[in-house]
């Protein structure tokens, strides 16, 4: 027997319902009398064969199901906000709308220089940004709140998600320190890193595990003073003088007028590589495809 077909307003009335605890406050929100949105939520149970809320003294509680259909509502309504903030720009259709996710352990010099492709194309380009942690940035992409996201990482393999990698590109990576640091430590580096005091990614970040396989490869034990989820926070300690910390070398010019940091030394064969992760295994947004593009043949992504 095939299933009714769903009613939406009877899943946004459970959705506001499941958001607010109670069907009194629901009411409420919606400016709807109580008995219409308790017989629509019957409706919607009925429709679905379970029951996706249940009493628990004063509140309603999700049951099994409905935690699942709420995860779905949760999708289907946030798209459509999202939808409808698009629409309403007066410059809808002349604008080309491009929504990045950028990883928070990927340089932003590397993803900044990533997007000037797009930011170039004729079309005017409005561009959202959003910065998140790795696995939060897929969730979103899988359901089409991103166009793209920029990380440091492929999407492991095993994965459920329906998203692709695209490998833009690599670069060596070089410590960098403020002046009065580096002239301390780049002479025999990299012996003179015994002691030094380091800044580093959590070992959470793509590239840590190589960072920390150089070191001992050169039999050197600096002195790990911080360790950062977010990359930025962590330039913004090496600016401040805390410690030496690794960025990628092609990008020294502008470590150097951001940070005021200059090289004290390359670690050799340490390479730090940069993905786009689509929903599709062909790029089709114009503005992602200026992106790969132009990265091809570029010194700073060799």
């Amino acid at each position: 027997m095939k299933n009714a077909a769903l009613n939406y307003r009877h899943l946004y009335y459970f959705w506001v319902v499941a958001k607010e605890g109670s069907v009194t406050r629901a009411a409420e929100r919606l400016d709807v009398a109580v008995q219409t949105i308790s017989a629509q939520l019957a409706l919607l149970e009925q429709a679905i064969g379970k029951a996706l809320l249940a009493p628990q003294g004063r509140r309603l509680v999700l049951t099994e199901a409905g935690r699942v259909a709420l995860g779905y509502a949760d999708q289907i309504f946030l798209l459509g906000e999202q939808m409808q903030e698009v629409l309403a720009e007066t410059d809808v259709g002349r604008t080309m709308r491009l929504a990045v996710g950028i990883s928070d352990s990927l340089p932003k010099l590397i993803a900044s220089r990533l997007l000037d492709a797009a930011l170039k194309l004729p079309q005017k380009i409005k561009l959202v940004c959003y910065e998140d942690d790795f696995e939060s940035l897929l969730g979103n992409l899988s359901v089409h709140k991103l166009d793209v996201v920029l990380t440091d990482r492929p999407v492991p393999s095993g994965t459920t998600l329906r998203v692709f990698s695209h490998l833009l590109g690599e670069s060596e990576i070089s410590l960098f320190a403020l002046p009065e640091l580096a002239k301390r430590y780049r002479p025999k580096f990299p012996a003179s890193l015994n002691g030094a005091p380091l800044l580093l990614p959590t070992r959470g970040n793509a590239i840590r595990g190589r960072l920390d396989h150089w070191f001992e490869n050169h039999d050197v034990r600096p002195d790990v003073v911080g360790e950062f989820d977010d990359n930025a926070l962590l330039n913004t300690f090496g600016r401040n003088g805390a410690g030496l910390f690794p960025a990628p070398s092609a990008l020294a010019k502008d470590v150097r007028e951001q940070f005021g940091a200059v090289p004290v030394g390359e670690l050799a064969q340490v390479r730090e590589q940069f993905y786009a992760i689509s929903n599709e295994r062909k790029i089709k947004h114009p503005a992602v495809e200026a992106i790969l593009s132009a990265i091809h043949g570029k010194e700073f992504m060799s």
